[in-house]
């Protein structure tokens, strides 16, 4: 039975490289994404993208909002709420200039993709309404990087709040990919009053949808998602509200999950660390895929 893995084609090449040594894997890049939760009559939604198809990565695959870090928000003196930057260095495992950065990605990233802005007038509000011509434009400037998150904060005299989020796992792409990141995955309950629009020029749907039933759509074949997307989804389904998955995100493990890959026989096999259900056997000579990418399971 196929599932919605996204798994391109080219991995095996890259990875027989990755062993040969003649595929120096790249520095990933520190990124930051988002899943956007909203309390329902029978329990939570959560927010998803579908990436455009003709994306060179993970091209129709359903995502979070998201990106990298932008070098600009590292030390700006930025208006800030919730626990400190001390606090999120350590809940991190990184720095205090990196926690900023790694936080303002995950706040700027939601409002540029989404239209959803954790912050607020004082430290103690939230914006309650975002749309607007004037908005649309600052948004704008911020995903042409004209203007950088911690400039926009301060002319609109916002606070970010960072007690809004939950820093929920965190995935590095394997090292076998061109294109690597280091994503913290977050949590956060959409503030009353605002509403999620298709804001990225990357994405070509949005939808609301309960974590189960997204999860379902995967094992079906129907929805094509990476392996961070269904694991964090399949982590969601437990809780009954926003608010729960929230109060138990601090006492989230984030050891970095990196996939592994080692030639084993006629075979690569290809696993993410805790994560047995992405496990791939796959033939050194080629890699039976749908047109999507799909490996049959």
């Amino acid at each position: 039975m196929a599932n919605g893995q996204w798994y391109p084609p080219e991995w095996p090449d890259r990875i027989r490289a990755l062993a040969r040594g003649t595929l120096t894997p790249v520095t990933p890049r520190r990124a930051a994404t988002v899943m956007l939760l909203r309390d329902t009559g029978t329990g939570p939604a959560v927010h998803m993208l579908r990436r455009r198809v003709s994306m060179a990565f993970a091209g129709g695959a359903y995502a979070y909002p998201g990106g990298g870090v932008d070098p600009r928000d590292d030390d700006r003196d930025i208006r800030w709420a919730g626990p400190t930057r001390a606090w999120w260095a350590d809940r991190l495992g990184v720095d205090e200039t990196a926690a900023q950065a790694i936080v303002c990605a995950a706040v700027r990233e939601t409002y540029e993709e989404a239209g959803v802005l954790l912050a607020g007038p004082a430290p103690d509000t939230v914006m309650g309404d975002t749309t607007g011509a004037d908005w649309e434009a600052d948004r704008a400037a911020l995903v042409a990087r004209e203007l950088s998150f911690a400039e926009f904060l301060d002319r609109r005299g916002l606070v970010l709040r960072s007690d809004l989020l939950g820093a929920w796992t965190r995935w590095i792409t394997p090292e076998f990919e061109p294109r690597r990141y280091d994503t913290f995955f977050f949590v956060a309950a959409l503030p009353e009053g605002q509403r999620t629009r298709n804001a990225s020029t990357e994405a070509d749907r949005t939808v609301w949808i309960p974590p189960a039933e997204a999860a379902a759509g995967y094992d079906r074949g129907e929805l094509l998602m990476m392996p961070p997307t269904i694991a964090t989804l399949r982590q969601l389904t437990p809780y009954a509200s926003a608010a729960q998955a929230l109060a138990v995100a601090p006492g989230r493990d984030l050891t970095p999950v990196l996939a592994t890959a080692r030639l084993e026989g006629g075979e690569i096999v290809l696993s993410w660390p805790g994560h047995d259900e992405f496990t791939k056997h796959v033939p050194t000579g080629h890699v039976p895929t749908t047109q999507t990418g799909r490996t049959h399971a």
